[in-house]
């Protein structure tokens, strides 16, 4: 299974990224916790890929208003 979020960011350059996630945001199902935890324990994702997301979740955050 592909992970939409990756491939939102692989989309070519120009489309709009906020509706992009939107659209993600909608479709997404689940806990996004034990997705992310799947990820982890399958190998799909590297410690470090998790911990480089982390990080730009954060900054977003910051930088929409969030704590």
């Amino acid at each position: 299974m592909a992970n939409p979020l990756f491939q939102m960011m692989q989309q070519a350059p120009g489309n709009n990224v906020l509706q992009r996630f939107q659209q993600f945001q909608q479709a997404f199902r689940g806990d996004p916790r034990q997705q992310v935890q799947q990820l982890l324990n399958s190998g799909r994702v590297s410690q470090e890929q998790y911990n480089q997301a982390v990080r730009l979740a954060q900054q977003l955050q910051r930088m929409m208003g969030g704590k």
